[in-house]
């Protein structure tokens, strides 16, 4: 049936019908275009854009305000299934703000100042050193995890074939 055909009384309901259907559809695909080539601020700044719209609307309707209010759930649910949609790319962390104080841009001048760094914390990158801590009685063979196989095969080769 198209609006030709369509019954003239009709018309307001059916043309209501299609907005409520079409507008999230179009405003979710409108939304996904713009966050996959501008990324969340700007996504960020439509939807401040249309709720401030949306606020300071006149709606000449008895039910203006719980019209308003469904304008703004359909705004936020819609922005909300874009921004956490698999497919939406998440703008890049601002690391300006994070860059170290004095920290250069220079590679020749960041690879001294690594080297300096790795420098200044040397002995805390050494290896344990194994010490040995004095025992009363006597002191011990300290074996290894090899000796320790060797003597248990050993002894399991003796249980077998007695003398």
């Amino acid at each position: 049936m198209s609006m030709r055909t369509l019954h003239p009384e009709r018309v307001d309901e059916t043309r209501m019908h299609a907005y409520s259907i079409f507008a999230p559809l179009l405003i979710n695909a409108l939304a996904q275009t713009l966050e996959r080539r501008q990324g969340m601020k700007e996504l960020d700044k439509l939807e401040a854009s249309l709720l401030r719209l949306i606020e300071e609307t006149v709606v000449a309707a008895p039910d203006g305000d719980a019209l308003k209010e469904f304008a703004v759930e359909l705004i936020t649910s819609t922005l909300r299934n874009v921004r956490e949609h698999p497919d939406a790319k998440h703008d890049l962390e601002e690391i300006d703000n994070r860059r170290t104080q004095g920290r250069s841009e220079i590679p020749a001048t960041l690879e001294e100042q690594l080297q300096s760094g790795l420098e200044d914390s040397f002995p805390a990158s050494d290896p344990p050193a194994v010490v040995s801590t004095a025992i009363t009685g006597g002191s011990k063979t300290i074996v290894g995890t090899d000796e320790v196989l060797r003597r248990k095969k050993a002894a399991s080769k003796r249980e077998r074939h007695p003398k």
